[in-house]
Formats: C-alpha cells, sequence, structure tokens
C-alpha cells in the first residue's frame, strides 16, 4: 500500500485536505482498527493536524495503541452531526507509526487544540487514499477521492 504523509497529501490535494481538516477537528472522529484475532474495533479519536501531520495521542494502555502497533494499518472517518449527513463526510485510510522522539513530540504538542498528557503515547498516520462525501448542503472539494500513488 503506497501511503503519503499529510503534508505530501496536502499538497497534492489541498481542497480535499482543508475539507477533511475542518471534518476531522470538529471531533469526534472515529478510528477503525483490527484486532489480534481479526474482529474490527472502533474507536473515538481527537486527530491531531498540523505542520504536515495527521498524529493521534492515546494512553499506553489504549487497545487502538497496540492494534495500531501491531498492524499498523487504520480507517478513520469524521463525526457526523445528524442522521442527513449535515455538512458532509470525510473518510481516509492508510498506516500509523509510533513515534517517540522529542522533537515529534513537540511538534505534535504545539499544534494539538489539547495539551497531551506527558503519558500518552504518540501515533502519526500516514494517508493511503482519502474522500468526501456529501448530501446537498455543503459544497464539495475537487477532488473528491485521493490515492497515494508509489514514488
Amino acid at each position: 500500500m503506497a501511503t503519503a504523509t499529510w503534508g505530501e497529501f496536502e499538497e497534492a490535494a489541498p481542497a480535499l485536505a482543508a475539507f477533511g481538516i475542518e471534518l476531522l477537528t470538529k471531533g469526534p472522529a472515529y478510528l477503525a482498527t483490527v484486532r489480534d484475532d481479526g474482529v474490527p474495533r472502533v474507536h473515538p479519536v481527537t486527530p491531531i493536524i498540523g505542520e504536515g501531520h495527521l498524529f493521534l495521542f492515546m494512553e499506553p494502555t489504549s487497545p487502538k495503541g497496540r492494534d495500531l502497533d501491531e498492524r499498523a494499518t487504520y480507517a478513520m472517518h469524521s463525526g457526523v452531526p445528524d442522521t442527513s449527513g449535515t455538512g458532509g463526510e470525510f473518510w481516509l485510510s492508510g498506516r500509523a507509526s509510533r513515534v517517540d522522539d522529542a522533537a515529534t513530540r513537540t511538534v505534535a504538542g504545539s499544534v494539538s487544540s489539547y495539551s497531551p498528557a506527558d503519558r500518552y503515547v504518540r501515533f502519526e498516520l500516514d494517508v493511503a487514499e482519502a474522500r468526501c462525501n456529501g448530501y446537498g448542503d455543503v459544497a464539495l472539494p475537487e477532488p473528491r477521492r485521493w490515492r497515494a500513488t508509489s514514488a
């Protein structure tokens, strides 16, 4: 699976990335992972997006962290405020990797909407695919779907 950093995605499809930022940061977003027995699970999350990165912070005991460490793949969907899908929806998938270096943690903390606790572990999510949808109440960006390509 080809992936790109959030910054590379943002450069390639700026309108779609901006649409995604708007929806993903309204909170909560939902992260899908896969357990070791193959059963999928969904987790509410607060994505941190900025400086060309997409981060998630979480408790060290979080099942989503274990899933990401063991299998690395994820899907994420923005929340929608009602059954009509008002405002549209944004979906992405890709690969996650744990990031432990202090410099990247500082960047993540500086663009976060909250103060992550020191005990939290951090993952950076790369993007393989992103897409959006709407139901007449929102102007959708072009392109509406983007995929990373191998270099």
